[in-house]
């Protein structure tokens, strides 16, 4: 589950985490009343605007601007607020921003110059370890830096038995070449960080820039972050952060009837029990000459509404060409899948697509005939490469 900037620096602020403050609004005149409280609060007159989307690189398509009094401030909320922001992670559509965050000028003169910095902590799967990543080249497209500059990017990664000791945040620290009391700041803002990433079961946190101010402060700018939905049942009060306007609403329709459901670009519907099955189902497809259009995992305990609900998901797509329905009778019993079917063809009325059924395992023989007396107009396959070759056959 992804979290808004301004959700991500609250959680990092109760770790000990020094944050860019902000106050988060939904209108310019909440944006005005926000920049003064701002000044009230911190002396500035300046203000950041930043859109508040789940995806990076918001400057690059208008959603910060810099506000440098009040009339500018209401103007850039302005702008910003119901704006669809393009950035390079939005794809083309890009994403309707429906509030901004008001910040703190962070950016202010003083004794040393400010410098900006790129900190991250995720899992290294292929270990089985948490790793810091991290370099001098903040506030940039990291994957830039890590393409043309490789040696700028620098790697700890944590013992999970142990967790982050003292000299590793210090050789963080060293490796970013801070100095005096800005070097003591770094090792607690990475000590904090790591903790805040650990106790929420974070899958991903992800700071550019790390500042370090010209008192050398050393500070959170922005705040992405990734949670593993699979802990949300521990965090309660962290799942109720969660932002629906921001997912796609037919995933989150699927997640409400218990699917697991991953649009796609292609046109052929897939509705598949276990997700090596679906996983394995997709290929096959590619291999056939199709494209999946969804990954759609009903689970081992379907029964006869869970199948209609993903029939009705995967018909929400105007680009579905053919369906193909791949359902393995371990647990779940194809007799379920296949009412499933019936109930949702009868129910949509005369569906245009047609769809292939392979059924095998747990009264597959009961569903054939179910299938086979329904007077649907389905094509049926034994084995999954056949079923594939019809899907084939189909969308030609």
């Amino acid at each position: 589950m992804n979290i808004h900037e301004y959700q991500g620096k609250e959680i990092l602020k109760s770790f000990g985490v020094r944050v860019q403050e902000g106050i988060v609004v939904d209108t310019p005149e909440e944006a005005v009343e926000a920049a003064k409280k701002m000044k009230e609060d911190f002396g500035s007159d300046w203000v950041v605007v930043k859109a508040q989307i789940h995806a990076g690189g918001r400057g690059k398509g208008g959603g910060v601007k810099l506000a440098k009094n009040l009339d500018e401030v209401k103007q850039r909320a302005t702008d910003i607020i119901g704006m669809q922001l393009v950035t390079p992670q939005t794809g083309p559509e890009g994403k309707k921003v429906n509030k901004v965050l008001i910040a703190q000028d962070v950016y202010y003169p003083g004794e040393s110059e400010t410098k900006e910095f790129y900190v991250s902590v995720l899992l290294n799967r292929s270990t089985g370890r948490n790793i810091i990543m991290y370099s001098t080249e903040g506030g940039m497209d990291i994957e830039e830096v890590a393409e043309k500059t490789p040696h700028l990017i620098f790697k700890e990664e944590i013992d999970p038995k142990v967790g982050l000791q003292p000299f590793q945040a210090r050789k963080i620290a060293f490796n970013l070449g801070t100095s005096g009391n800005a070097f003591k700041e770094m090792v607690k803002f990475i000590t904090a960080l790591y903790k805040a990433y650990d106790a929420i079961d974070a899958s991903m946190f992800e700071i550019n820039p790390v500042l370090k101010t010209s008192d050398d402060k050393i500070l959170a700018v922005d705040a992405k972050v990734n949670l593993d939905e699979n802990a949300l049942y521990r965090h309660p009060d962290i799942a109720a952060m969660r932002d629906i306007t921001e997912e796609d609403p037919t995933e989150v329709e699927a997640g409400e009837s218990n699917l697991n459901y991953v649009k796609l670009d292609g046109n052929v519907g897939c509705m598949v029990n276990g997700a090596g099955l679906a996983m394995a189902t997709m290929d096959i497809i590619k291999l056939a000459g199709g494209d999946p259009a969804n990954f759609l995992d009903v689970g081992g305990t379907a029964n006869a509404q869970t199948v209609k609900a993903a029939f009705n998901i995967i018909l929400k797509d105007p680009n579905v060409k053919a369906i193909l329905i791949n359902i393995f009778g371990g647990i779940v019993r194809c007799d379920r899948v296949a009412q499933g079917v019936i109930d949702a063809y009868q129910e949509i009325g005369d569906i245009k697509v047609p769809i292939i059924v392979r059924l095998q395992g747990t009264n597959a023989e009961e569903a054939k005939k179910l299938i086979d007396e329904s007077g649907l107009k389905v094509y049926s396959a034994i084995l999954l490469k056949e079923a594939a070759d019809l899907v084939s056959k189909v969308i030609a």
